[in-house]
């Protein structure tokens, strides 16, 4: 990042660089220490940092300036969540934001103008969630928010927004605070995070020139976006319901607002504009491509896991900043209602003077101007009076407020109490709870010394004991209550910075009494901590997750990526079970990290992603959802049970119920055979486990892959090659032979689930799948499948040397449609083997070649033609050997009589000597022949024991230790891994032995052989 470009690199293609250029770019991710106040500061003058004070500078008092002329002003700030959107707009402890510093400045400077002046401020914040508009300044929670108007001078306002008076910064500094208790409270007992809602803080500022009867009035609008994460479309990841929800309607009709005005700063001709779509785009209509001077901060994170989202948001930023508005100074409709009051009563007095001087008897119409005269002169006086009446209420309010904040504080002086820890660092350590002497009832009742909302909090949730100091805490019956990572089920003493979790998700941290506290940072014990707390006492941690380190020593980022999603999404997982509980969906759902022991044909590690699987409690039906359908149907939930909490029927069918989905297909695990033996000829015979993401057994199968001749003929040893690359050009033929698949898991778990095993080969268009089979835990499947690669390539050769054949199984419920096991698309041979290795096919799949029976006739003559072809080859290859024996044969007969056929001296000497060179090459070829024949069995055995070797490796590679902190089970653990090691190493350093003693037994009995022949 420069003065006023950014530019951003592609971690999968570093050449890739894409630059985008601003009015202004901030680097703030490092160069930077903290001074003596605890603000962030640059390191040196050549560090790039730019920190809160550089920004201020550049933005802040650029919204004062156009203020202070009379116009509108809007800031927003826009990002994914955690690039910094709101520390830059509110700011964190000694760095704050734009907004506190604007309003701050705008006081000091009130207060050096001019006394011949009258300044107004009114402050207002409030809260977009779900399309609901809610007052952070209220203590009164309307359902179903507050609603929008229209006016034709205002254009949309919020109906019955709170408005406050202020004439100082403390006064804001109090209001914010309590918009920010009231926002923490909403989001907790809403179910809601505050990354999903946005934050408008509204300053109307009014100057009043009393000498030149002008008004100058502005409106400065300071947004905090939600956050603009990018999701993949629920429907890309197969989910039947509706994209995501309410929840980011607004910033996707933002979005939409801000494409069409682009496009029309640049000529392009827009039909619509949609700003009616949503709440906020409404609200902020002039503040977009209207009446208004406006600032958008794109907020970025340099992270290479979130390079999609920051050139996501690069680009929106790109597109914003081409939009044109048209500011102008604002003249306030209240001073034109009083000119105009006064006009009118200057004409009324006109009129009573004329009345009186032409002396006419007209009491009736002078009474009646009189009337009128003192009407608008009462309006005139209210008009003027509301602002100090108003003051003066907001004045009372404040000091009630403070004098209520400044009780809370005396007493966590002197008593212990619990602070609430929230995702969003602006909405911790907002809401305190004094845990005075003796027993304090928590819960959602508001009898309770403690009245706490949330998820999963009962009206009677737990009972807090203060006794000298001394503080317990006691769960009442099935009430969740989690100290420190662990639940816990009876009175449990707290120490000093305990973190407590009530209910599904409301992380609370402990301050013991006085005598207890220290000077230790209590910053750390944030969301992430707490949430990091919670997965390791369940035994989820970066290192369970097996990634291992990069060579720099540094994790990988795709592990860390999965660990973060992971901890993100736990608190959503438990909200959704509570949802699920209260609503009685009977389903539970789990987090698993998918391809957390799986790789791919080549042995790499797949790469890892997060997965929810979701189990009925009665039905016992489970299904997998991808992170981002969750995500979605959270949102979905998430709105049914707010109708569910409004009283409102819930009932809903199947199609619309976010806690239901049609039954499905569930992969359950798989296991890899290495195809090497195949390139030599070899049988392959498998005992192996199939096993699941996690690296745990699911069942046990029993699957041989045969090398046999065309008509099947299972191969023997004698017909094993020593190099693969004689099979080139050739046809091989194999068959894949599964016998039995038994103690399989899934369906001990219910016994009237099913399975089909699938697998695929090389370049087949598509994986081939073993019929269903139904209720039994062992089965026997006895399918068998020939597979011929006609004319076999470098690239198959390369395919079965290096690559292992995957076999996933598959667990089948009650209801799901059945994998398709027939196999009528696929290209066979006259006798019904699947042909593979077949470029022909492949081009025709890549042209996009219609099916129809015509192409299909077509190609299966073509494929008949190249069959007889190849048997002609065969028979032409079969003749060449026969000729070539024959004249051997032939040159045997001229030997043995020689008389007869040569008359030379030369040519019976050469004749003498031909049947001893024949015995000499014959003893050489039969020689290399048995050799060869030795060889390729001792390497089929160490193939054999390589496989078994593998096996264990993999069993060794997802070995973990107890979960549980019991030092017996981790003697046991310890045990029996040292055994695994030691048996691992033995086998391996056995069949390396026997391999060289097999081969220097081979090269010995050469060596005999070839001295015998020569004797």
């Amino acid at each position: 990042m420069n003065s006023n470009t950014t530019s951003i690199h592609d971690p999968k293609n570093p050449s890739n660089v894409k630059t985008f250029t601003f009015d202004l770019a901030y680097w703030s991710h490092s160069g930077c220490i903290k001074d003596q106040d605890g603000k962030l500061i640059s390191v040196d003058p050549s560090s790039k940092y730019a920190g809160q004070r550089e920004v201020f500078r550049d933005l802040g008092e650029g919204v004062l300036d156009s203020a202070w002329q009379g116009y509108n002003a809007t800031l927003l700030a826009y990002g994914p969540t955690g690039s910094g959107k709101s520390y830059s707009m509110i700011g964190y402890g000694a760095n704050r934001g734009i907004i506190p510093v604007v309003c701050e400045e705008l006081f000091k400077t009130i207060q050096n103008k001019e006394k011949n002046r009258q300044y107004q401020v009114t402050f207002s914040m409030l809260e977009i969630y779900n399309e609901q508009v809610i007052d952070l300044l209220s203590k009164v929670k309307k359902p179903g928010g507050l609603k929008l108007r229209e006016d034709q001078q205002q254009g949309f306002y919020v109906d019955g927004l709170k408005l406050v008076p202020c004439d100082s910064y403390a006064q804001i500094e109090r209001l914010m605070e309590q918009g920010t208790k009231i926002r923490t409270t909403a989001s907790t007992s809403m179910n809601a995070t505050s990354s999903r809602s946005h934050m408008v803080i509204t300053l109307q500022f009014k100057q009043i020139f009393l000498k030149e009867d002008i008004t100058k009035q502005s409106i400065i609008n300071l947004v905090d976006l939600a956050g603009s994460e990018r999701q993949k479309s629920s429907r890309s990841e197969g989910d039947r319901l509706r994209e995501g929800s309410r929840v980011n309607l607004s910033l996707t009709t933002l979005g939409n607002v801000i494409s069409a005005l682009s496009e029309a700063a640049v000529g392009k001709k827009v039909l619509h504009v949609p700003y009616r779509d949503s709440v906020l785009t409404k609200l902020l209509q002039s503040a977009l491509g209207g009446n208004s001077r406006t600032i958008m901060i794109a907020a970025i994170s340099p992270a290479d896991i979130c390079y999609e989202e920051t050139l996501s948001t690069l680009r929106y930023a790109e597109r914003t900043k081409k939009i044109k508005n048209k500011a102008v100074i604002n003249a306030s409709p209240t001073e034109k209602l009083i000119k105009e009051l006064k006009a009118e009563n200057c004409n009324l007095l006109s009129r009573l003077s004329s009345l009186r001087n032409s002396g006419k008897r007209v009491a009736d119409e002078t009474k009646e101007l009189q009337c009128l005269l003192a009407e608008n002169e009462l309006r005139i006086q209210a008009i003027q009076a509301t602002w100090e009446y108003r003051l003066d209420e907001a004045r009372k309010e404040w000091e009630q407020q403070y004098a209520a904040v400044t009780q809370e504080g005396r007493m966590m002086e002197k008593f212990p109490y619990l602070v609430n820890i929230n995702e969003d660092p602006q909405l911790s350590g907002v809401l305190k709870y004094v845990i005075q002497d003796g027993s304090s009832d928590v819960g959602q009742s508001s009898s309770n010394a403690i009245t706490l909302r949330g998820l999963g909090i009962l009206d009677k949730h737990a009972t807090v004991t203060n006794t000298g100091g001394k503080v317990t805490v006691t769960p009442q019956d099935n009430c969740k209550v989690i100290v420190n990572g662990v639940p816990i089920v009876v009175k449990t003493k707290l120490q000093h910075l305990d973190r407590i979790i009530l209910g599904s998700n409301n992380a609370y941290l402990y301050i013991g009494p006085p005598a207890d506290r220290t000077n230790e940072d209590l910053s750390r014990y944030d969301y992430d901590f707490v949430q990091s707390e919670l997965a390791a006492a369940k035994g989820f941690s970066v290192d369970k997750l097996g990634a291992g380190n990069k060579k720099d020593g540094k994790p990988d980022p795709s592990v860390l990526a999965v660990f973060h999603d992971y901890i993100k999404l736990m608190p959503s997982i438990a909200e959704a079970n509570q949802m699920s509980v209260e609503l009685k969906k009977d389903l539970k759902l789990e987090l698993k990290v998918k391809n957390l022991a799986s790789s791919d044909s080549r042995g790499y590690d797949l790469q890892k992603e997060i997965i929810v699987k979701v189990t009925h409690n009665i039905t016992n039906q489970v299904w997998v959802w991808s992170k981002s359908k969750f995500i979605n149907r959270k949102f979905l939930m998430e709105e049914l049970y707010q109708r569910f909490l409004d009283g409102d029927d819930v009932q809903v069918d199947n199609e619309s119920d976010p806690f239901w989905d049609p039954v499905e297909v569930i992969h359950l695990g798989s296991a890899h055979i290495w195809l090497q033996s195949l390139a030599y000829c070899m049988k392959l015979e498998e005992q192996i486990e199939l096993l699941n993401s996690e690296g745990k057994e699911e069942a046990i199968l029993f699957i041989n892959i045969i090398p046999c001749s065309p008509n099947g003929r299972a191969f023997g040893e004698d017909d094993m090659v020593i190099d693969p690359l004689e099979m080139l050009g050739k046809r091989i033929d194999f068959q894949i032979h599964i016998l039995q698949c038994l103690g399989v898991k899934w369906i001990k778990e219910g016994a009237q689930r099913g399975i089909q095993i699938g697998y695929k080969v090389y370049d087949l268009p598509h994986s081939l799948y073993t019929k269903p089979t139904w209720k039994n835990v062992n089965l026997t499947l006895e399918e068998t499948t020939q597979f011929s690669a006609l004319n076999t390539s470098h690239e198959f050769l390369n395919y079965l040397l290096k690559n292992a054949l995957i076999v996933d199984l598959w667990g089948l419920q009650e209801g799901c449609a059945e994998l398709d096991a027939s196999r009528q698309d696929m290209a066979v041979t006259p006798k019904g083997s699947i042909i593979i290795d077949n470029p022909k096919a492949e081009i025709l799949s890549h042209a996009g070649l219609n099916t129809d029976n015509q192409v299909a006739d077509l190609y299966q003559k073509l494929l008949k033609l190249e069959q007889e072809t190849e048997v002609l080859r065969d028979i032409n290859r079969a003749l060449r050997e026969e000729n070539v024996l024959l004249k051997e044969k032939l040159k045997e007969c001229q030997t043995e009589t020689p008389g007869k056929t040569l008359k030379s001296p030369i040519k019976k000497l050469a004749t003498k000597t031909t049947p001893s060179v024949s015995k000499d090459s014959h003893a050489v070829c039969n020689s290399r022949i048995s050799c060869d024949a030795e060889f390729a069995k001792a390497l089929k055995a160490f193939y054999q024991n390589m496989n078994v070797i593998r096996g264990q490796f993999l069993k060794l590679k997802h070995y973990r230790p107890p979960e549980e902190d019991n030092v017996q089970l981790l003697r046991q653990f310890a045990e029996k891994q040292s055994y695994m090691l030691k048996d691992f190493g033995d086998q391996l350093e056995s069949s390396i032995s026997k391999l060289k003693n097999d081969v220097a037994l081979i090269i010995k009995k050469k060596r005999e052989r070839l001295a015998n022949s020569k004797q």
